[in-house]
């Protein structure tokens, strides 16, 4: 019969075997996974927010100082980044929207040249890393 103090050891080396493994098949890391609970979060809470406002917004997860701004027809992801007040220390890496529970990456090189401008929906949410 195992004892408690072997159990544990077992237990903690077969936990960290299945996240070796799962880190060495491209699998999602704990750290990643926090961050994408923490946006899941957030996000939720912004969608409660925007009900609760009157007319439509888009929402923003990132590093912006304003994290909800009112939606127009002729708005665009550039003139939203503008809006907001994106605040980070270089360029983002990654832009994604959110739009009906769907994720769609931006081409941020593309952005940045001026190519692509996609424009936004009502409820859109933009995510920035």
């Amino acid at each position: 019969m195992l004892t408690f103090r072997t159990k544990i050891i077992f237990r903690t080396l077969v936990l960290g075997l299945l996240l070796f493994v799962l880190a060495a098949s491209g699998c999602t890391t704990k750290s990643k996974a926090k961050a994408q609970a923490r946006s899941a979060f957030v996000l939720g809470q912004q969608q409660a927010i925007t009900q609760q406002q009157q007319g439509p917004v888009v929402n923003f997860v990132g590093m912006v100082r304003n994290r909800t701004i009112q939606w127009t027809e002729e708005l665009t992801l550039s003139k939203a980044l503008l809006a907001a007040e994106y605040q980070g220390f270089s360029d983002p890496r990654v832009i994604i929207i959110i739009r009906n529970g769907q994720r769609f990456q931006v081409n941020v090189k593309q952005l940045l040249k001026g190519r692509e401008d996609p424009p936004l929906e009502p409820g859109d949410t933009i995510e920035i890393q």
